[in-house]
């Protein structure tokens, strides 16, 4: 049988079985769930094996070494990027002081604008309600994500490196998370192609067209294999993990890099305006967790180990 599309879920379920996972592990595998009205809707991710990493990269951005990584546990995953509107109830129920200053593009560098932040990121105009909400920091989405699971009682938090790419992945196994064609993603991804090109970035544009110049609201393109949308492109997505290079051997299991000496964080899944090289789902952004940009945001995961 060919696994794809709808088909795909189908094959993990089967190998997961055959594997010796419990049946409670995938009883709700591709579910949506929601904790509230207005929280963000997840999707139940399966367990599942996959192969972590890539065995090169960009000087200085090695992006393995690739590795064999067992998640034998369902996990919750944002079915979109956390929106303008979703963090702007965080901040209206708490008060919270978001970073400030937000780094724009002006044509040459990044500049850190003042009187720019997650209410004004910079794009000519208000962002939309359910735009990605952007310019906000590690420590911003950090605080969401306390929020969040105190307002519900759930474990929410951010996904980690592992678990997102993993899921970006999806099953597949192509260079891109649509395939090997670098002009096959409008599809499913808002990335720096035709609609969006800027004749002041350096970057060789993809020759296709998402019928956007700058961000887009979350899910207008198409989901991937496990109903997630925008895992690439739109905005780049802060992870739990401390940043190592080269990434440690372990752990293997879906958890988090955790170091004593953190000082820059992962970041996954491009942007509408990256090269698309850093699109790919192995690339590894590496920032410090007080960097604030209007291409970084994020989406939130939960656990279902206590279910």
């Amino acid at each position: 049988m060919k696994c794809s599309g709808f088909l795909l879920s189908i094959c993990f379920l089967i190998g997961f079985v055959n594997s010796g996972f419990a049946a409670d592990h995938i009883r709700s595998a591709g579910e949506s769930v929601k904790d509230c009205e207005d929280c963000p809707e997840m999707i139940v991710i399966p367990p599942g094996v996959f192969m972590m990493g890539y065995e090169g990269g960009i000087e200085g951005r090695y992006e393995g070494p690739p590795r064999r990584v067992k998640i034998d546990y369902s996990f919750s995953l944002g079915k979109m990027e956390i929106t303008f509107l979703q963090y702007s109830q965080f901040v209206d129920d708490t008060g919270y002081q978001s970073g400030s200053e937000c780094a724009i593009w002006n044509g040459e560098t990044w500049f850190h604008t003042p009187g720019k932040d997650w209410r004004d990121p910079g794009y000519g105009r208000s962002p939309e309600s359910n735009e990605p909400v952007s310019c906000v920091t590690w420590l911003d989405v950090k605080a969401y994500t306390k929020w969040l699971a105190e307002r519900t009682g759930q474990p929410y938090r951010l996904p980690t490196e592992a678990e997102w790419e993993y899921a970006a992945r999806a099953g597949t196994d192509g260079r891109y998370t649509w395939g090997d064609d670098p002009n096959g993603g409008c599809g499913v991804a808002n990335i720096y192609d035709q609609s969006a090109f800027d004749e002041t970035r350096a970057f060789e544009i993809v020759q296709c067209n998402d019928g956007f110049n700058s961000v887009s609201p979350v899910g207008s393109l198409r989901p991937n294999n496990f109903g997630l949308h925008d895992m690439t492109g739109n905005v780049w997505e802060w992870t739990e993990d401390c940043y190592v290079m080269p990434i440690p051997l372990f752990p293997r299991d879906g958890s988090a890099v955790i170091s004593d000496t953190c000082d820059r964080h992962s970041v996954k899944g491009g942007a509408w305006s990256s090269s698309l090289f850093w699109q790919r789902p192995t690339f590894r952004g590496r920032d410090p967790k007080d960097r604030i940009s209007h291409i970084f945001g994020f989406r939130v995961a939960r656990d279902l180990r206590s279910e």
